[in-house]
């Protein structure tokens, strides 16, 4: 599943995304931290995985991981 970067704070190192059907969907740190990323900018194209329940339980750049 692909969306974009909505809103990202990189203390909490949270934020939310819209998907590509205009669904928003939060992600908490610890999602973030499973990217291996060290930010993430408005409008950035994503993929994500998400669990039980459609929480995201991981960020990546499309095509790279």
């Amino acid at each position: 599943m692909q969306g974009t970067i909505a809103t990202f704070d990189p203390g909490s190192r949270s934020g939310t995304l819209l998907l590509d059907d205009g669904t928003e969907l939060a992600f908490d740190g610890p999602a973030f931290d499973r990217s291996g990323l060290r930010l993430l900018r408005l409008g950035q194209r994503v993929a994500v995985e998400t669990g039980t329940g459609g929480a995201i339980t991981r960020i990546a750049i499309p095509g790279i991981g």
